[in-house]
């Protein structure tokens, strides 16, 4: 539970200020599956504090189970970096992330408020 409080603390530490980046974040698994289902609760105790900040809109496995997918909204790159960081499988060191930033220039209605114009 230690580590989970933790990343709590960091989230109230960091802060979250006006999104203006999305994310999609895709974590690919570097230790067996054993490994990362030690880690899992802790990951996703990590995952639900940063829906209830915000953060995150959507996640879940990739299939095959090699990894998983993120698509995160935050002010910039430096923060999701800090926030991947954290994350109880990089601490564990069962997964790396790749992040990949983009301009969402479409969505889905109830995404309208992420919605960027192009200049």
């Amino acid at each position: 539970m230690g580590i989970v409080t933790h990343t709590c603390r960091d989230l109230e530490q960091i802060g979250l200020g006006t999104i203006s980046s999305m994310f999609v974040l895709e974590t690919v698994y570097t230790a067996p599956l054993e490994a990362v289902d030690a880690a899992t609760e802790a990951h996703v105790t990590w995952l639900n504090a940063l829906y209830e900040h915000g953060v995150f809109l959507a996640s879940g496995r990739k299939r095959p189970r090699d990894g998983g997918v993120i698509l995160a909204v935050t002010e910039d790159r430096a923060r999701i970096e800090e926030i991947t960081a954290n994350d109880p499988f990089v601490k564990a060191g069962v997964c790396t992330y790749r992040i990949t930033e983009f301009v969402a220039t479409k969505t889905a209605p109830v995404l309208a408020r992420y919605r960027e114009t192009l200049a």
